[in-house]
């Protein structure tokens, strides 16, 4: 017995036996509280479930290490530090929203820490890194694919556009919608702003009312749009609303009722259009577990957690700038959403789905091409 037992503990007690029973390391920072709460919390969910569904990257437990941003740049710049510094994370996941994610990829990015975001659209999160990718289109992709929605299909010639100037997103949204749209011929007749957090939205739908658009583009989160269509309601405005990905939480329909009944969005995901192995073993996985459909958020959290997995077995390593490596080189890849092969910046390319309001429910629409 002695002459396997000694040789095997020598080799589990030495520097690269620890190291192989090390677990790897993933740290996610998400707003579990705060304005963004409802998505932040939903990635979580998304990504457990891709946990549980392959809890061992390289034949190593993986340990994940979440963090609250509660909402806000500074707490997630705070976040990614104790993250790198604390935790010694060989990986990152997050943020949800594009300015705090902003906030904590250059930290990353300095520490050689691949930073993989699943809904931060704004083109900067990635531009010229190294370290940072995303799981999700980017928003010129998004807006010029929201403008022509809006052009070919709902047949609109006359825009307004409510843009939440606090957000990055947003702003970085509505500029391509409006550059797109008035490209393909169509006019913007009024543009106005909110900030964060507003409730009361009648100065700038009184603008819009006197300027007789078709149809109004909204580019903002949740919560603003649904009192938006709850006041549009009251005034009597039947003016069709577009919307993007930020606003595709249960709790929009929860907190609007009846007035997002016909709201339209650009999405990254319906479970309907589901088409992979791997898709479908996700969603009935987490279905099975937390008792509702699938949404954008979860799949595209667990999306993250697949492609940081894949990339580290093709690497053979959780060192930093190989695995960064194997993730700028990944192609058709089968993932939940569909196939994703890396673009440039880092920017996955793939379709866009289109979601309408009908009956309280998230309904599929079509899919547009990028």
């Amino acid at each position: 017995m002695r002459r396997w037992l000694v040789p095997l503990l020598l080799a589990l007690l030495s520097p690269a036996g620890l190291a192989a029973a090390e677990p790897v390391k993933i740290g996610l920072y998400l707003p579990m509280t705060g304005p963004a709460a409802a998505m932040g919390q939903m990635v979580w969910e998304g990504v457990q479930t891709a946990h549980k569904l392959r809890p061992r990257i390289l034949n190593r437990e993986v340990k994940l290490i979440l963090t609250d941003t509660k909402s806000d740049r500074i707490e997630a710049a705070n976040a990614v530090s104790r993250l790198i510094e604390k935790e010694k994370v060989h990986a990152i996941i997050g943020e949800v929203i594009s300015s705090d994610t902003l906030a904590g990829v250059p930290i990353a990015e300095r520490a050689r820490v691949p930073n993989i975001t699943p809904t931060a659209t704004n083109p900067l999160v990635t531009q010229g890194r190294t370290f940072a990718f995303r799981a999700c289109f980017v928003d010129d992709l998004q807006g010029k694919v929201a403008a022509r929605y809006a052009y070919e299909h709902l047949k609109a010639r006359r825009a307004a556009v409510l843009i939440d100037q606090a957000q990055d997103y947003c702003v970085g949204l509505g500029n391509y919608f409006m550059q797109e749209f008035k490209r393909l011929g169509g006019e913007i007749v009024a543009v106005s702003y909110l900030q964060t957090g507003d409730q009361d939205f009648t100065a700038q739908l009184s603008g819009f009312k006197a300027a007789q658009p078709e149809l109004l583009y909204a580019p903002n989160y949740y919560a603003e749009n649904a009192l938006l269509a709850k006041q549009m309601q009251g005034l009597g405005m039947k003016l069709p609303i577009l919307t993007g990905d930020g606003a595709q939480v249960p709790e929009l329909i929860s907190i609007g009722g009846p007035a997002m009944e016909g709201m339209v969005f650009t999405a990254h995901f319906h479970r309907q259009g589901i088409h992979t192995e791997l898709g479908r073993q996700f969603l009935t996985a987490y279905e099975a577990a937390h008792q509702k459909e699938l949404d954008a958020f979860a799949a595209l959290g667990g999306e993250c957690y697949f492609l940081l997995a894949q990339a580290m077995e093709r690497a053979g390593t959780t060192q930093g700038e190989q695995v960064a490596r194997a993730l700028a080189e990944t192609r058709d890849f089968p993932g939940i959403t569909g196939r994703i092969t890396m673009g440039p910046d880092h920017n996955p390319l793939k379709e866009v789905v289109i979601i309408r309001v009908e009956q309280g429910k998230f309904v599929y629409q079509t899919t547009m091409a990028p």
